[in-house]
């Protein structure tokens, strides 16, 4: 039986790792931000040696993650543009597939060679037709091979779980509402609603009557499920995932329906998935021989209410979705996030959610993770699902509570003493698998926490705390000079966030005027107040918690709203 560390354990000698572990990621920030300023008084000329090749380390950061952001929008855009149905329906046949594709590829060479009347946008489009049809023409020679592995489409059956802790239906009816226009046959949908029993019930009661009698006979099946809490568990979204996801096992086990043929998506109650996102799901689910070895990630867009919430939270939000799409480039280090999908059969094999912690999307991934020995990816799925931004009905408590969302996603450091004491035991796990993953955990949430303030207050302190002596030689002369033109030259990655933040903008609702755009170009100059205040601030708050084991005692929920 699989069994994954407890964070907590009473066992004194695992309660003891867990806590040396736990307080790491504390004391690394601290160490760097009390150092920062113990540094610049001892030893200001080694400061500034450092802010120089930091803000070098940081240009050349910044146009990575620009280059592949840009590689991972290009993949968004691409993904838009394929029927992801017609490749479901097709590719159990990739033999015959393979011949219509010759065919249609044969076609389009024979346009291009005609031309007749076409315009030059006409023919660039062909052109770019006939590259994308030619590779994945590719694919499907090599899907060929292991035809003997492809799975039927219409056996496969999809749970979407839609986790609720009191969010009007307004918020949730969106959700299905996506799910039921989706390309893709509702028969084979079912609607897992789990609500909570903490919730007020005469609200919960009237919300699951409105959901079940809007659709009602439009899915397969629509379940609900009510939580609640037990003594050993945290009112959090993973004790409820768990429990509703224990009952869908009593479903299908009463069904006599295979596991192995169930995708389970585990989505936030205000995801809007993509009209093609359950056919290409299925599609790269049916064709890979390794799928239980697979979770399934959409790229998250925070587009429901960009337009309505504040320029603070909206240059947060739009900063997200970039680094989701960055990740989604990534071969390896790819976790899940938020709204993402696995194979039902594997998420029994590890026991679903862990019931007692806070963050619950990425730990599923480590929990697969573990049980594969490794072996064990997530596939991003090139499609955008849409989620909420944080919005409350005034602009200081939209901000109040952004920092709260944040201070919740930095809170997923937890994630690290649990990992490693899973991992590191594990002798089929390489040393090169755990090193990777602790020093990309630590590295990340540290950045998180300290990178704003290094690039914000250290290129100061050593002018500031580095004394008379310092402040009369060259170096602390230059130092400003430096650091400015190497700052303009970060601004880069910034100009690359701006162009992308408006060609992925949703379109603008008619009760906005076009000077609603002028405020979403300008939001940007707050970038300097906001990296630090709702970036590092929460992560800092989070991993100091955690550093005095002053845990948080349930999961905050996101205040969501929507302007009528």
């Amino acid at each position: 039986m699989f069994v994954f560390p407890n964070p907590k354990t009473r066992k004194p000698k695992d309660r003891k790792v867990q806590r040396i572990l736990e307080v790491i990621p504390g004391l690394l920030t601290w160490a760097t931000i009390i150092g920062m300023f113990a540094f610049s008084f001892f030893l200001p000329n080694w400061v500034a040696y450092f802010i120089i090749s930091f803000d070098i380390y940081w240009i050349l950061r910044t146009i990575f993650i620009a280059y592949y952001s840009i590689d991972g929008y290009k993949k968004l855009k691409s993904g838009k543009r394929i029927d992801w149905w017609e490749r479901c329906q097709n590719i159990s046949n990739p033999t015959a597939y393979r011949k219509t594709l010759n065919d249609r590829i044969l076609k389009i060479s024979e346009s291009l060679q005609v031309r007749n009347g076409m315009s030059r946008r006409d023919v660039r489009t062909l052109k770019r037709v006939l590259s994308e049809q030619k590779k994945y023409l590719e694919e499907v020679k090599a899907i060929e091979k292991v035809k003997d592995k492809i799975l039927d489409w219409r056996e496969i059956l999809h749970v979407i779980m839609l986790p609720t802790a009191g969010e009007p239906a307004d918020i949730i009816e969106p959700s299905i509402a996506a799910i039921k226009e989706a390309n893709f046959p509702n028969e084979q949908i079912i609607i897992l609603l789990a609500t909570e029993e903490r919730e007020n019930e005469e609200k919960r009661k009237e919300k699951v009557e409105y959901l079940k009698n809007k659709f009602a006979g439009v899915f397969r099946d629509f379940i609900v499920t009510t939580h609640i809490v037990k003594d050993d568990e945290m009112k959090a979204k993973g004790s409820n995932a768990t429990f509703a996801a224990r009952e869908l096992v009593k479903y299908l086990e009463e069904r006599n329906i295979d596991f192995k043929r169930v995708i389970f998506s585990n989505f936030d109650c205000d995801s809007v998935a993509h009209k093609e996102y359950f056919a290409a799901l299925t599609y790269e689910y049916v064709i890979d021989p390794k799928r239980l070895q697979r979770s399934y990630q959409p790229l998250p867009m925070y587009h429901n209410n960009l337009w309505d919430t504040n320029a603070f939270v909206r240059v947060i939000v739009t900063g997200s979705s970039f680094w989701h799409i960055f990740q989604s480039t990534r071969s390896e280090g790819m976790v899940t996030f938020s709204s993402h999908s696995e194979p039902f059969d594997t998420l029994c094999r590890v026991d679903f959610w862990p019931t007692n912690m806070i963050s619950e999307d990425s730990i599923i991934f480590w929990k697969c993770f573990t049980y594969y020995n490794g072996d064990y990816k997530v596939k991003p799925i090139y499609l955008p699902i849409s989620l909420d931004a944080v919005l409350a009905e005034n602009y200081w408590k939209t901000i109040i509570n952004q920092y709260k969302q944040k201070r919740r996603w930095a809170y997923g450091i937890e994630n690290f003493p649990v990992i490693m004491r899973a991992i590191v035991p594990n002798k089929k796990i390489s040393f090169r698998q755990k090193f990777k993953t602790a020093f990309e955990m630590l590295e990340g949430h540290h950045s998180w926490a300290t990178s704003s303030l290094i690039l914000a207050v250290l290129g100061w302190l050593p002018l500031i705390l580095g004394g008379d002596d310092f402040n009369q030689q060259v170096l602390a002369h230059n130092l400003p000079i430096y650091t400015r033109y190497l700052m303009t030259l970060a601004m880069i990655g910034l100009a690359v966030s701006m162009s992308l933040s408006f060609l992925l903008l949703p379109p603008r609702p008619k009760k906005y005027s076009r000077w609603r755009n002028i405020y979403m170009l300008l939001q940007w100059v707050l970038v300097p107040i906001i990296a630090p205040l709702l970036g590092s601030l929460p992560a800092i708050d989070s991993q100091t918690r955690i550093l005095l084991g002053k845990y948080f005692g349930e999961f905050w929920v996101t205040e969501k709203m929507r302007k009528k």
